[in-house]
């Protein structure tokens, strides 16, 4: 059997032996984490107040940076479990987030996790999250709801969180 070639005549070892893997810019990829949860009250979101640069002392999802050979769903989870203590959320996927500029660090992706946490969950600042808390949100006319912050979040996170409102709450 005659081995598969590309148009330049290499087969699959040839052309990975030559690759250049610094030929093309790659981002830094994060992982967001919005976690909510159900009480008698109503539904609450866990925000963080960063405890580092940028955006220090505003509020912010959990998150973080993936580490090399760590699928995005395990840092997700590490993040989660540093920055909060929450362990064992079942997350699902809400949205990739790529826009330029949307960290100031240079050119990030994240993928954004939703996960909905029993009532009773507590959690506990870590790393690099200076304090948390929950936040109630409100119904919102269209019969969702929105999270009545006084101030913006930190990168993004705004447009995460709406999506992830969106996502669990539709």
């Amino acid at each position: 059997m005659r081995p598969v070639c590309d148009k330049n005549g290499l087969t699959e070892e040839e052309f990975l032996r030559r690759y250049n893997p610094d030929k093309y810019p790659k981002p830094s990829l994060t992982a967001d984490i919005v976690v909510f949860r159900v009480t008698p009250s109503g539904p609450e979101v866990l925000l963080i107040r960063r405890g580092g640069h940028p955006f220090l002392g505003r509020l912010a999802l959990p998150g973080g940076f993936a580490e090399a050979g760590e699928t995005i769903e395990a840092t997700a989870a590490r993040e989660l479990r540093e920055e909060t203590g929450v362990t064992g959320a079942d997350m699902t996927l809400v949205g990739v987030y790529s826009a330029p500029g949307r960290d100031p660090r240079g050119w990030t992706v994240s993928a954004a996790f939703a996960a909905v946490v029993p009532a009773d969950t507590e959690a506990a600042a870590g790393d690099d999250a200076a304090a948390l808390r929950w936040y109630p949100l409100s119904p919102a006319p269209d019969g969702g709801f929105t999270a009545p912050l006084d101030e913006p979040l930190a990168f993004d996170h705004g447009d995460i969180l709406s999506d992830a409102i969106r996502a669990v709450f539709r």
